[in-house]
């Protein structure tokens, strides 16, 4: 969900939220109000958890500065800032990639150009699923695709898929385990700004590493949002994540919506370029 504030992200939020009866993964659970956040500038009681996993060798030095001179901004309107360990976060990224190709193998067979998706005509059979999938997927999708289903093939099901679902198990004691001592979890929403479009369009491993400091909370089913909190000498956007217990996105709204009544970096444009 994209939006220029903490604010608008919760009106809209406010809209989305609860059970909807034709979507299966949905949660019958009450929705409280979102909306209006308080106008107050004070964090006095929050208890933010700095996970040191999260600040790791190679990240750009300007982005972690000024995650850290935001954690310092929100010291300063009252909260209190705690070290906190998320053990498991280095495995985040190889379970990721395990278990999200695996579903989209499995979701996207369905894709076959008889039942759903696209159709290309064809003479026969085998070749309209050939020309149909090839048609209607991308590379990244086929990457993901062949990926998924070598994860799951005879022999392999156990090896690389179930065990990374017992992974997954562990990052999410390990957020579970952290807010029994927090409130919410800070950290940066990359290690690098953006990098121009197509850059690493031949490597997808360095395009897969930008998403090292979110894809834990994915796993998890914990809530997150991002926000701007500076820019590099490029005037590129730099960004924290905030992320908290299950069901407390009212906490995360408030949080970046008290920040942000005192700082403007929401307000400000980065340099487009690609």
């Amino acid at each position: 969900m994209f939006a220029r504030s903490a604010e608008d992200v919760a009106l809209i939020f406010q809209h989305m939220a609860g059970c909807d009866s034709r979507d299966a993964t949905s949660m019958d659970t009450s929705v409280p109000a979102y909306t209006p956040l308080p106008a107050g500038q004070s964090l006095k009681g929050l208890r933010i958890g700095v996970p040191r996993e999260y600040f790791i060798p190679g990240m750009q030095a300007e982005v972690e500065n000024a995650v850290r001179a935001a954690i310092a901004q929100m010291e300063n309107l009252g909260a209190s800032v705690h070290p906190v360990s998320l053990p498991h976060t280095e495995y985040a990224l190889p379970v990721y990639y395990l278990i999200a190709p695996a579903e989209a193998s499995a979701n996207l067979a369905r894709y076959d150009g008889v039942r759903f998706g696209l159709r290309k005509p064809a003479d026969e059979l085998k070749q309209l699923y050939f020309d149909s999938r090839g048609a209607g997927f991308g590379p990244e999708v086929k990457r993901r695709i062949m990926l998924g289903t070598y994860a799951l093939s005879a022999g392999y099901y156990d090896a690389y898929y179930g065990q990374a679902q017992k992974v997954r198990t562990l990052i999410k004691r390990d957020f579970e385990q952290a807010f029994e001592q927090v409130d919410v979890i800070a950290t940066p929403v990359a290690p690098t700004t953006a990098f121009r479009m197509g850059e690493h369009s031949d490597d997808p491993l360095a395009m897969y590493l930008e998403d090292v400091f979110t894809l834990p909370i994915n796993l998890a089913g914990v809530p997150g949002l991002a926000f701007p909190v500076g820019f590099d000498q490029n005037n590129l956007p730099i960004g924290m994540q905030l992320m908290g217990p299950d069901f407390r996105e009212d906490l995360l709204f408030r949080v970046a919506h008290t920040y942000q009544q005192v700082t403007d970096w929401h307000l400000r444009k980065p340099t487009l370029a690609v």
